[in-house]
């Protein structure tokens, strides 16, 4: 898999586009951006407790991250939207994965992963939820920041 690769590609193209003011995320951007962060953070925890998890939980899990990023993608348009398009393009061989045997009979395409490949897809979330934190923070324009002396009349 390239999860991690893929985001990581992603999460660094977004840097450049802020760093070189091509977006500028608005306000709603990073409300958005926030919310869809701490609903990622809500689903996806830290590795010792993923790890630690049973595969159908995990998996169930990053089934939700899935959810919460098609829920953003839905309220957003521009940058941002292209932003989480590409988040769930990333994460898209999650679609194709299942946590059961399949017994007898057929598995509608779908393939057991390995825990390496569900390692590499709660790695990708944790990417996406910095790089969605750090969407959501408001710059600040040190042209506009007066010093203590100006403030006070100096």
């Amino acid at each position: 898999m390239d999860m991690r690769r893929i985001v990581a590609e992603l999460v660094g193209e977004a840097q450049q586009q802020t760093r070189d003011h091509v977006w500028k995320p608005t306000s709603s951007d990073r409300a958005l951006a926030l919310e869809t962060e701490t609903g990622l953070r809500n689903v996806v925890g830290p590795p010792d407790i993923q790890g630690a998890l049973p595969q159908i939980k995990r998996l169930e899990h990053l089934r939700e991250t899935l959810a919460v990023l098609a829920i953003s993608l839905a309220r957003t348009h521009g940058r941002l939207a292209w932003f989480i398009s590409g988040a769930l393009h990333a994460l898209e061989p999650v679609l194709r994965w299942r946590a059961l045997p399949a017994d007898h009979g057929g598995t509608f395409g779908t393939v057991l992963p390995s825990p390496e490949d569900y390692t590499e897809a709660e790695e990708a979330v944790r990417q996406l939820q910095d790089a969605l934190a750090h969407i959501a923070v408001e710059p600040v324009d040190l042209g506009t920041v007066r010093s203590d002396q100006e403030g006070f009349g100096a």
